[in-house]
């Protein structure tokens, strides 16, 4: 791909011949939206096939645009460092987790090689809004201002509400952060709930507040980073009511359905298959236990659906719904991590009373992802316990994780379908007319940069901050609104090893530095059943090949080797 120093008369020309409206002109660019949820499968959500009641997404979709064949990084951090950056996430220094490894590919904060898409848009005037998980510093909690140079207000975000690590509690979450300041839920001086608090309203809310204070003079750009649903399994009790008995029938027939719908919706090919079930319903010895598990992490989703439309009522009520691009996508594929859960021995119950002194509400209480009591001294509970309290820390687990990935291999962590496929829903009625359609080309939130530099008219940088930016490896997905195709040599993945590189509808994958290539025509079989690495060994050996190029020049290779960490450095 060409560098491109200045695209906004490259994005004016593609709006024009795709039939949109020219953007970059006063009162013409959209402000946009784009809406992330955590550990979430393809076929989660109702517009792609799921059980589960998501109304607001489904009538986005309606209303819009859904990608078949959109694709994440396949787990949590390097997504978001993708996706902010319009770079593969090596090159960003996160392609692993939030820690340095020794090497520029893996350091485990954003590097000043790259901008995210708030600088970018800064410049161009527009405001810039996050709420929710940032996850991609290592500098959760700062012993001084300079360990906060990776934080959303120091790239280039004018508000900002949320967590800054990984995962939380979400009815007390930890680095809990207002713009520039950490906080608690209980000092919070702006957002203090009638009801008890939970994170994935606050999120919505605070995202809500950012719409209604915003000054409609001028577009803006608003990241929302849910952390549902990913573990632990916390929701209301109202929400999990409605999805009492929901999954007493176990996983095959679940996915048999959501297979069933998913055809009839158009989402999966007629042909597809299921790749085996994991896990035998049968054996389940406590099944009310395990379909509790299910029961809650449907509750998130519908509870995530719920914030959503309030974002699009206060969108709605200040008259800028219609010109502003909104898209929904997964930083990753269903968690088969078992967050705790420990499916023998009896049901863990409950203390009679809290057993450790209560934590002062101005104190951020913890710093592991895990607590080990609530604010009011109940100790947290892990293993086989029933999820959705405070005082619960597990994950659904891996059967259930196959089921969100319907039909797909694979989880969250691996680069085969079931980690990697997410759905892309795209609402804008001043940008486009299609309504309800399908979009099959495939694609990535590497593309997510490209597509708002176009639209916005903004400029990306050669330089920044006296620091040479790496150009985008991604194409604007405004030709696809208009349904027209991408010209596109291939889409990579690299995370722990684990490897894929995708051309036309061929893909070539394998788990782990040392697993065996193996080769699919996703057009024919995307379920990744027919290994046909052997009757085609030839274009196997030009994939690899391909894919070898791509690791040496975006900071996959060298590996990270178990060299000794370097020192910690103070930025000056």
């Amino acid at each position: 791909m060409k560098r491109r120093g200045f695209v906004k008369t490259v994005g004016i020309g593609l709006a024009v011949s795709a039939g949109f409206p020219v953007v970059g002109k006063q009162g013409k660019r959209p402000n946009i939206v784009l809406i992330m949820s955590d550990d979430m499968g393809y076929s989660d959500i109702g517009c792609y096939g799921g059980e589960i009641d998501t109304p607001v997404l489904d009538g986005l979709a309606k209303k819009g645009l859904r990608f078949t064949q959109f694709y994440n990084i396949g787990r949590c951090c390097p997504t978001r460092a993708s996706l902010l950056t319009g770079l593969y996430p090596h090159q960003t220094g996160i392609g692993h987790m939030m820690n340095d490894k020794g090497v520029d590919g893996y350091r485990g904060d954003l590097n000043r090689n790259c901008v995210t898409i708030a600088e970018v848009l800064k410049p161009a005037g527009y405001s810039t809004y996050m709420s929710g998980k940032w996850h991609v510093t290592k500098h959760t909690h700062p012993e001084s201002e300079d360990d906060k140079f990776n934080w959303p207000l120091q790239r280039g975000f004018d508000r900002y509400y949320g967590i800054i690590n990984g995962a939380s509690s979400l009815w007390d979450p930890n680095s809990l952060t207002r713009d520039n300041q950490p906080i608690t839920i209980k000092n919070d001086p702006d957002y203090n709930p009638k009801e008890p608090y939970h994170f994935t309203d606050a999120i919505s809310d605070n995202a809500v507040m950012f719409v209604k204070e915003h000054d409609a003079s001028k577009p803006f750009f608003m990241y929302v980073a849910y952390t549902a649903a990913h573990w632990p399994m916390h929701a209301r009790e109202r929400d999990i009511a409605k999805y009492q008995e929901k999954y007493d029938a176990g996983y095959e027939t679940i996915r048999r359905a959501r297979l069933e719908k998913m055809k009839k919706l158009g989402v999966v090919e007629a042909h597809a298959k299921l790749s085996p079930t994991i896990g035998n319903w049968d054996s389940i010895e406590d099944k009310r236990w395990e379909a509790a598990c299910m029961e809650v992490y449907a509750a998130m989703v519908d509870q995530m659906d719920q914030g959503i439309g309030r974002i699009v009522q206060a969108l709605e009520e200040k008259g800028q719904l219609d010109n502003t691009l909104i898209c929904f996508f997964q930083d990753n594929g269903g968690c088969a991590e078992a967050g705790g859960r420990k499916e023998k021995g009896p049901l863990v119950q409950r203390a009679d009373q809290p057993t450790r002194d209560p934590i002062p509400d101005d104190v951020s209480h913890y710093t592991a992802s895990v607590p080990k009591q609530t604010r009011d001294g109940w100790p947290v509970l892990r293993g086989h316990v029933m999820p959705g309290p405070a005082d619960t820390y597990i994950g659904y687990g891996r059967n259930w994780a196959n089921v969100s990935n319907t039909p797909h291999r694979e989880y969250k962590h691996w680069v085969h379908e079931g980690g990697i496929s997410t759905p892309f829903i795209v609402h804008w009625p001043a940008g486009f007319k299609a309504k309800n359609e399908l979009r099959k080309e495939p694609s990535h939130l590497v593309d997510l940069m490209a597509t708002v530099v176009d639209v916005s008219g903004a400029e990306y940088p050669v330089e920044f901050n006296g620091e040479k930016i790496k150009p985008m490896e991604g194409q604007s997905l405004v030709p696809v609104f208009g349904n027209h195709p991408l010209e596109r040599a291939a889409i990579y993945w690299e995370h722990e090893g684990n490897r894929a590189i995708r051309t036309g509808d061929w893909k070539l994958v394998a788990k782990g530095r040392n697993g065996k290539w193996e080769l699919y025509n996703v057009a024919a079989d995307r379920s990744e059943l027919t290994d046909l690495s052997g009757k085609y060994p030839e274009r196997a050996k030009e994939l690899a090949a391909q894919w070898q190029a791509y690791a040496e020049r975006a900071q996959v290779i060298p590996w990270p080797g178990n060299k000794k960490q370097p020192a910690k450095k103070k930025r000056k």
